[in-house]
């Protein structure tokens, strides 16, 4: 595969995530004892001798995707069947017991949950294993390797079976979602981990949550999630004092259309955090913007940096398109992308590492922005076109 080719399919997947990622969700009641701070999309609440979490659906408020009963192993007693039927839960949701010893990933994007929790060991399958940054994920743990079990949009229904996994966690891109539907029909347990359709960047690393649920780990998760919360509202406090704020645009021209993220998507929030001067920052939808090249120059010719660009060199990017140069942010040198934590094969750490520590992506827009706020800081995920 070449660098190329890996720019376009990562560039695709990002475009994609940023154009559905504005799926919104109404709290319910159970959001009240959740615990949650920012997170819409689940709730967790005590039942006693189990914990009840509810996964909404990303695509109509309010409704119920899955209703999941986690069954504490130690609480289920001897392994005989009869007593392990001993612990009723209600028939409105899958029951699960945890701590989850086996798991099945269509997503790179739980990777940096599971690592966060050293939770890594549990996994025996992951969907396009070429695309995953952490590579530790792959080395041989208790007598076993994890299996590719195909393609992330496509999964192998057949290959996951093969895994035995006490439960399957994938990502819901459309409301009628096959794949998951035939995870359902052969009698797999489903957990939907939709953390990409938060718009909030806390409110996605929040879904930390529900993985620590899923591992009897949530006094850890929530720990963790504390800890992110505190550097996050540091920096942002930081950026108040900036008087004159740095303008900035984001994206490429992609077969004729530059998708530019709107004011309430995930990194529409990262540039206003950050203190950044975005065109479309007043913009309160919850999805990319579509514009044409034309459009993109006459609002952002003039802008300071630009970030999340596709490329690994300038004149990479003056060879996808000769009108990238006529930006000043290209003719001063002010080009970033996020490819410094990256493999060969386009695993990139920005989707895995970057969804547990929205704090590291909003500190390197500040040190691009206005360097002299975060000075003994290094950039994590981004780095300097050359």
């Amino acid at each position: 595969m070449t660098r190329g080719s890996i720019w376009k399919i990562t560039l695709v997947v990002f475009c994609g995530l940023m154009m559905m990622a504005g799926c919104q969700r109404k709290s319910t009641s159970e959001s009240a004892i959740s615990g949650n701070q920012f997170a819409k999309g689940f709730t967790i609440s005590d039942g006693g001798k189990w914990t009840k979490l509810v996964v909404f659906s990303p695509w109509q408020s309010g409704q119920i995707l899955q209703t999941y009963y986690l069954v504490r192993r130690e609480n289920v007693g001897a392994l005989d069947e009869d007593i392990r039927r001993g612990v009723d839960v209600p028939k409105d949701g899958i029951r699960l017991e945890v701590p989850i010893q086996r798991i099945s990933l269509t997503s790179s994007t739980h990777i940096g949950f599971l690592k966060a929790l050293n939770c890594l060991e549990s996994v025996y399958g992951i969907c396009s294993p070429e695309i995953v940054y952490n590579q530790e994920l792959f080395e041989p743990k208790d007598g076993h390797k994890v299996s590719n079990t195909g393609d992330a949009m496509t999964p192998n229904v057949e290959l996951i079976v093969r895994t035995s996994p006490d439960v399957v966690m994938v990502s819901t891109y459309a409301q009628g979602d096959a794949a998951t539907a035939k995870l359902n029909s052969v009698g797999l347990p489903v957990l939907y981990n939709n953390e990409w359709t938060e718009n909030d960047p806390l409110a996605r690393a929040e879904w930390i949550r529900v993985v620590g649920a899923l591992y009897d780990k949530l006094p850890q998760a929530d720990s963790i999630f504390a800890e992110v919360v505190q550097s996050y509202e540091a920096l942002k406090i930081q950026t108040e004092q900036v008087k004159k704020k740095r303008t900035i645009m984001s994206g490429n021209n992609f077969r004729g259309t530059w998708y530019m993220p709107a004011g309430q998507t995930f990194m529409g929030q990262l540039f206003k955090d950050a203190g950044a001067d975005y065109a479309f920052q007043n913009d309160t939808s919850h999805f990319s913007i579509p514009l044409g090249i034309e459009s993109v120059i006459h609002t952002f010719r003039d802008a300071d940096v630009w970030v999340g660009c596709p490329a690994k060199s300038l004149a990479e990017l003056k060879q996808l398109d000769e009108k990238h140069t006529w930006f000043k942010s290209y003719q001063n040198g002010e080009v970033y992308n996020f490819a410094k934590r990256t493999t060969s094969t386009g695993g990139n750490d920005f989707w895995e590492l970057g969804v547990v520590r929205p704090d590291y992506i909003l500190q390197d827009l500040i040190k691009i922005l206005y360097p002299e706020l975060v000075e003994d800081k290094e950039f994590v995920f981004s780095e300097q076109v050359k």
